[in-house]
């Protein structure tokens, strides 16, 4: 009974927001009785990645469904009363980040919200939360592949944010697409990574690809949100390529980023809450992997008319390599 309560009033919140105003600004509001939703992500917004794909996606919701939207930034700290503070005023809440851990405890304490935990999953099933997931071990395949091809001098490399299992899921996925594309041209491929230990500074994303780029890397691929923007200065500054994440982030700088390993939070946030808005929570108490074959990973090349570095040929070639994983011929391999 509690659920058909709920998706009648999911239903009315949507028709009450297409009537109301429509503003997609983050902290503003959209409408008096549309449906309330609190993005809380773990560090800040203006990553031009993780975060900022998150709010990407529950702005778009703001602008076409008219939901009433706030945010909050825990700046590294406070993970947990956060999640409280959104749960005491929001229909539905959205985590972003690993941090968020104490959900599959705090969300039992409000039964009528909705909970998306956006990068990992709950130990066991919450009947109120949402795991979303994402196989950025197979994108990150696409971005090895490219990467050993598009290198001169046989030596590949990655700046991860920290030793973590999310993170090492990028970084195997893009080992493994490197020694395919070396096995396929008869090559060798040495492929080096380091760690940042943290998501929001460039100043040491810029030193770790360097120290990369000092051990052969003319190709870096940067796992590491904010702080890898230190990553494409560091590019510019010693002329090397970059390979950007979850975004696609060419528009940073056109002349060294060649292609974005995408990773579409913002999109996989509007699919769920579009989904709860038509009434459907089937969702909820699981986890969701969105993976290549939803379309929720991909490489991207820049808008057009943005200058190119990958030919046409291996952009082919990455194709017909998305399929063959798509279809399970290649099994990329994971950390999860």
């Amino acid at each position: 009974m509690k659920k058909r309560v709920f998706a009648l009033l999911m239903t009315l919140a949507l028709l009450a927001g297409l009537t109301a105003c429509g503003g997609g600004s983050g902290k503003e509001e959209t409408g008096g009785d549309a449906l309330s939703l609190a993005l809380v992500v773990a560090d800040k917004f203006g990553d031009r990645s993780f975060y900022d794909s998150a709010k990407a996606g529950c702005d778009k919701l703001a602008a076409d469904k008219g939901v009433k939207l706030t945010t909050i930034e825990c700046n590294g700290e406070n993970h947990t009363a956060q999640i409280r503070n959104a749960a005491d005023s929001a229909q539905v809440v959205v985590c972003v980040g690993w941090e968020f851990y104490d959900v599959e405890t705090v969300a039992p304490e409000y039964p009528d919200v909705k909970f998306i935990w956006i990068d990992n999953a709950t130990s066991a099933p919450v009947e109120n939360v949402l795991n979303i997931t994402y196989a950025q071990n197979e994108g990150s395949f696409l971005a090895g592949y490219i990467a050993a091809a598009m290198s001169d001098s046989g030596v590949v490399g990655a700046v991860g944010g920290e030793d973590a299992d999310t993170i090492n899921d990028f970084i195997v996925g893009y080992e493994q697409g490197a020694k395919y594309w070396a096995d396929g041209h008869d090559a060798e491929i040495q492929v080096v990574h380091n760690y940042a230990n943290t998501y929001t500074d460039p100043a040491v994303g810029k030193e770790c690809a360097i120290a990369l780029n000092d051990q052969g890397a003319d190709v870096i691929f940067q796992i590491a949100s904010a702080t890898g923007d230190g990553v494409f200065e560091a590019a510019a500054e010693k002329g090397f390529y970059a390979i950007g994440v979850d975004s696609d982030q060419k528009y940073i700088d056109e002349d060294v980023i060649i292609c974005s390993m995408k990773k579409e939070v913002g999109e996989s946030i509007y699919a769920a809450v579009s989904e709860l808005l038509d009434g459907d929570a089937s969702r909820w108490g699981g986890t969701w992997v969105a993976d290549m074959s939803t379309g929720y990973i991909g490489i991207g090349y820049g808008e057009e008319g943005s200058a190119q570095q990958v030919p046409d040929e291996l952009k082919t070639q990455v194709e017909e390599l998305a399929e063959a994983i798509t279809s399970g011929e290649i099994k990329v391999d994971t950390t999860r």
